[in-house]
């Protein structure tokens, strides 16, 4: 029985990447629903479905515990998945928590998508842990377009941003949460962009933590796994060699 990894596209790999450097024994099923991504701009009701349609797709083929490596659709559909399976299902929010607790005076920017900004799940986050109102949420749905695409042209990722962040003064950001699983592949062009003290975290290392925590309760360990790799395309099994892996590739030359 292998390890479920769901994301609309190639997000959810920046956490899968972290579960293989973690599970070395555990093998892998990771799903990417590439003929609907992206999820972030779409309605909660279409969002919902699709979720559903392909976890029970992964049921199917047999898993023991699934992670929702998508920040977007852990907020429309973490429930609904709890009440229709018997397996663990671990979901993702952005890292507002350690955001909030580690982070001083300055202020927090959340990078995300439309979505997950808009979800009641997100707001009840931020109105709990957000005292003294210094998270910011902004949208950057082109992000994950640009992951998707492969696109990681240096000059032109910073041209948007510089787009995008222009009216904010990038000084007062102590912390930035990385809450759409697509960013972290942007990390090392938001390093230059931000302050050199400036905090960017994501949720894949807590997240693989606490799946690490189910897999011990609930003595699900593999004994012979070899940290082999299934992935899927909207329902369709994909060759080992297929463009997943320059993705895993990538996500080792940025270590």
């Amino acid at each position: 029985m292998r390890i479920g990894f769901f994301d609309s596209g190639v997000g959810g790999i920046t956490v899968l990447h972290e579960a293989i450097k973690q599970l070395p024994r555990e093998d892998f099923i990771y799903y990417a629903d590439i003929d609907h991504v992206p999820y972030g701009t779409k309605s909660k009701e279409e969002v919902l479905k699709l979720v559903l349609d392909a976890v029970d797709f992964m049921a199917a083929e047999g898993i023991k515990v699934l992670v929702v490596a998508c920040n977007t659709a852990t907020s429309i559909a973490i429930n609904e998945l709890r009440q229709r399976y018997d397996f663990p299902i671990l979901g993702m929010e952005p890292a507002v928590k350690p955001a909030v607790e580690n982070n001083g005076c300055k202020r927090i920017l959340v990078m995300a998508t439309p979505l997950t900004l808009r979800e009641e799940k997100y707001q009840n986050l931020v109105t709990r842990l957000d005292q003294d109102h210094l998270v910011d949420g902004k949208a950057f749905p082109e992000l994950v377009e640009y992951a998707e695409n492969f696109y990681f042209d240096k000059d032109e990722i910073l041209k948007y941003l510089n787009r995008k962040l222009g009216i904010h003064n990038l000084t007062e950001y102590g912390t930035v949460v990385l809450g759409c699983t697509h960013f972290p592949y942007f990390k090392r062009i938001l390093q230059e962009l931000f302050p050199a003290d400036t905090h960017i975290i994501d949720g894949s290392t807590g997240t693989v933590n606490y799946l690490k925590k189910i897999l011990t309760e609930r003595k699900l360990f593999a004994e012979d796994g070899h940290g082999q790799v299934t992935f899927c395309s909207s329902g369709r099994k994909e060759l080992p060699e297929s463009r997943y892996a320059r993705y895993l590739l990538l996500l080792d030359q940025n270590q």
